[in-house]
């Protein structure tokens, strides 16, 4: 993100004196670069200018060697007897790179350093600091903390130095740094240059475009020679479409970077290097052309662009060998271009780069594709600032003029010449004209601009408006540092931003009278809160999931929920399908709770699952901007997966917790299934339950399978499978449910509710004790005994189940609880033993139950 100084700034756009960074970034946001950070060095109280007296190396028992330093920093030296501030500071240092008569940067006792680390007078090493003598990391100005800070190394004149000198504005420390968020449409922003253009719309303050010279020299026949050789172009777009080279000689290779440069380089976040490298760093900041700097003895003419050969490998400048693909463009040498001197727009070579014995310097400044840049700086993980620009578009029009301001610096700086070798290969093609409605501004936004108004905001940002006579229809060539104006679209957003979003109306659609939430709606909210109040939390889990999950959840090959759709272009590798079912994602949230700690769970999800079939039909590719067919249209549909909405929860560890009120209790199998009749009866669909033996991710013998009356199946509850639990290393006995929520709504017949009468007479309640086969199932007997109760039975619940040798061997017992209440009378007791001897036989009659004794 850049960072901006408001310095540097006001060299091209006129800046009120009192503007402060938070002000600045208000003034900005009004278009659209938002602020990231405001960085200010976060140093207060004295920090001065010392020299080093006198140095005493002191070795140490712990093998370490300290120096004690006399440091005089002027008016705030100690004071002698006689009140005057004469006596030296004496100062405990480690660093080894300084020696005495060199002017550092001294912190005295009362300041604060970034941290923060307040300094105080301290005993160590058997002297008292009195202060402390910085480098550069502890103020912030660097990560180099091998040695401390010698002014006149860092391009200080000691002639403009005064012991006591307060430090903070030397080193910029006093200025405030506002750091932008740029959106990638929006390169021409990656500058000083851009953001003070930006600035000048924001407040009308006076722009001078550093980009426009006309005292540019014209090429020449002796210029350095470029040529581009793409026979491979990404989309059909050449990787490179300008080139300027320019010559300087003679250049110092000892020179110092100006100190102004230095600082700026720091404050934007970059280290000082070399004048040459510095230069063209600083040249890029300041208006947003990537350079180069080649030793130019080091070069064969001419320069080559090319695209690489398949395993071609070249030495970056950070040191690493890589190895290059046919689509990375390259920058070579010689007529045959065989050396590779580096990745054009990204990170040059190690073996043509500017030395310290450099005293000619070939200067590159190319306009190179956008695609191409981009794809080479991801395929080898070099996020450059050069990468940065080219990708988001550099203004064609600048190379020269960047070249320009190089040669400048560097005869000013390193008393170089400039040759008269000047290249320029240009092949870049002008913006063509867009053909734009002045009415289309206030159709798109609702606002009510005037044309003049329009074209007076195109203009204002660049473009070059031509209205057609008798027309509300006008040409706009966009310029040419707006590679991102390609349509009447975006000239319509920037006629919104630079008038501005705020006037933009905020206008609410009228809801229409009559409706409300659907019968689905209803349902889905009413159970989601049902099982919310029963204990259970609401979570929600991305819907991509891996074969793994799959295997993890032991789903057969051949099972449908294996046919998952597969993304081409997924959001992380490892899960690139969209999930079948809601467990299979709820079940890894699990998971991750379990292994963070909370193994008392209790979740449910509701969600959209995607079905597709092994047959289905390819979904065509609609063109843009044209009214589908009904042909069309029922092709698209007959091509979308069915994505059918599910309810699924997961319960382990204990579901009513333990506490002073006493023992908890472990969620069980019946926890899944009341969890689905719940769902059920809250969207008001009766369901019937079946064992079922198969069905992973499910106990073969804890499973219930839930049909609706016509015997379709809706989903599955019970405890899942011991090798599932392992696998997912979840509590024991675990348990779970998925049921299809769509298919429950879509069961409904539409018809209303029938409100029964509520009976006035009192209630009668009788239990009895079946014993039946151990293999008869609980479901089986408890139909019977409805069968056979009749009307009057209101409530029938199971509270027991016992085996042992007092019901026999294979036997099994099973008490009920029968509520009943007759809606004309009250119930007698002869009344009660009828129904009770009534439901005893019909529970005989189907499952060969037996009354226990």
């Amino acid at each position: 993100m850049p960072n901006i100084a408001l310095p540097w700034l006001a060299e091209h756009v006129e800046t009120p004196a009192d503007l402060n960074a938070e002000q600045l970034a208000a003034d900005l946001v009004k278009v659209g670069l938002e602020e990231e950070a405001i960085h200010s060095s976060g140093i207060t109280g004295p920090l001065v200018v010392g020299r080093v007296l006198s140095l005493v190396k002191e070795p140490q028992k712990n093998g370490k060697v300290i120096n004690w330093c006399q440091v005089d920093v002027g008016e705030h030296n100690v004071l002698d007897a006689d009140g005057n501030p004469t006596i030296a500071r004496g100062i405990v240092c480690g660093a080894h790179n300084f020696v005495e008569g060199d002017l550092i940067v001294a912190v005295l006792p009362g300041a604060v350093l970034p941290g923060p680390f307040p300094i105080a007078s301290r005993k160590t090493y058997g002297h008292v600091s009195d202060g402390m003598i910085c480098s550069e990391r502890e103020l912030g100005l660097g990560d180099d903390h091998d040695g401390i800070i010698v002014l006149t190394r860092k391009g200080f004149d000691e002639s403009e130095l005064t012991v006591g000198q307060d430090v903070l504005p030397l080193l910029g420390l006093d200025e405030d740094v506002l750091e932008i968020n740029v959106t990638p449409d929006r390169g021409y922003c990656f500058s000083m240059r851009g953001v003070a253009r930006e600035y000048s719309h924001s407040t009308g303050a006076t722009f001078t475009d550093p980009g426009l010279r006309s005292d540019l020299p014209a090429a020449s026949e002796n210029g350095f020679a470029v040529e581009v050789r793409d026979e491979a172009p990404i989309h059909g777009l050449i990787g490179c479409d300008r080139f300027v080279t320019r010559v300087v000689r003679g250049v110092n290779p000892a020179a110092p970077t100006p100190r102004w440069m230095s600082k700026r380089l720091e404050q934007a976040g970059m280290r000082s290097i070399s004048l040459a490298v510095d230069i063209t760093n600083y040249v890029m900041l300041d208006l947003g052309q990537p350079l180069h700097a080649y030793d130019l003895a080091t070069l064969s003419a001419p320069i080559v662009v090319r695209r690489a050969t398949e395993g071609e490998k070249l030495t970056t400048l950070d040191g690493v060998e890589r190895k290059l693909s046919v689509e990375d463009l390259l920058i070579t040498d010689g007529a045959d271009g065989s050396r590779v001197l580096g990745l054009a727009g990204v990170m040059g070579g190690a073996d043509t780069e500017v030395s310290e014995s450099t005293t000619d310097i070939l200067v590159e400044a190319a306009h190179f594709e956008q695609v191409t840049i981009a794809r080479t700086a991801r395929r080898h993980k070099l996020p450059s600032e050069a990468a940065k620009r080219f990708e988001r578009g550099v203004d064609p029009e600048l190379p020269p003029v960047a070249a320009q301001r190089v040669v400048d610096l560097l005869m000013e700086f390193g008393g170089g010449t400039a040759g008269d070798e000047v290249f320029d290969l240009n092949n870049t093609t002008p913006n063509q004209a867009i053909k734009f409605s002045l009415r289309d501004p206030e159709r798109l936004c609702g606002v009510p601009y005037t044309d003049q108004q329009v074209i007076d905001t195109l203009r204002e940002i660049g473009c070059v408006v031509t209205p057609i006579e008798n027309s509300t229809i006008v040409d706009v060539v966009a310029p040419s540092w707006r590679p991102d104006l390609t349509g009447a679209a975006e000239l319509v957003e920037e006629v919104a931003r630079l008038v501005g979003y705020d006037q933009i109306p905020s206008i609410l659609p009228i809801a229409p009278a009559g409706r409300g939430l659907t019968a689905s709606q209803r349902a889905r909210r009413s159970a989601s809160r049902a099982l919310a109040e029963s204990g259970l939390v609401e979570v929600l889990t991305y819907p991509f999931v891996s074969q793994a999950q799959y295997d993890e959840l032991a789903i057969p090959a051949d099972d449908s929920r294996r046919v998952s759709l597969t993304l081409l272009n997924p959001l992380q590798g490892d899960k690139p399908l969209m999930r079948t079912n809601l467990l299979i994602s709820l079940l890894d949230a699990a998971r991750r709770n379990v292994a963070r700690g909370n193994t008392d769970i209790a979740l449910f999800e509701q969600g959209l699952v995607t079905r597709p079939t092994v047959d289905a039909p390819v979904a065509p590719q609609l063109p843009p901007a044209v009214k589908p067919s009904a042909e069309e249209l029922a092709a698209l549909h007959a091509g979308v997966p069915a994505q059918p909405r599910h309810f699924a929860g997961v319960m382990a560890g204990e579901f009513a917790l333990s506490g002073w009120w006493g023992k908890g209790r472990d969620a069980s199998w019946t926890d899944a299934i009341a969890a689905v009749e719940l769902i059920a009866a809250r969207v008001g669909v009766e369901l019937s339950r079946v064992a079922d033996t198969e069905f992973m991710p499910f106990h073969p013998g804890r499973c219930a399978r839930f049909e609706l009356a016509d015997g379709t199946v809706v989903g599955h509850a019970g405890e899942l499978h011991p090798k599932v639990v392992e696998a997912l290393v979840l509590p024991a006995r675990a348990v779970a449910f998925e049921i299809n929520f769509d298919a429950l709504v879509d069961s409904l017949t539409g018809e209303a509710y029938q409100a029964h009468p509520v009976s006035t007479f009192p209630l009668a309640k009788e239990d009895l004790a079946l014993v039946v086969d151990k293999n008869v199932l609980v479901q089986d007997v408890y139909d019977a005994v409805v069968a056979g109760a009749g009307e009057e039975l209101e409530e029938l619940s199971l509270f027991d189940v016992f085996e042992g040798e007092q019901v026999g061997e294979g036997k099994k017992s099973l008490a009920f609880s029968l509520r009943l209440r007759s809606a004309d009378r009250t119930l007698t007791a002869a009344d009660t033993a009828a129904i009770r001897a009534a439901a005893v036989a019909e529970a005989a009659a189907r499952v060969g139950a037996e009354l226990r004794s």
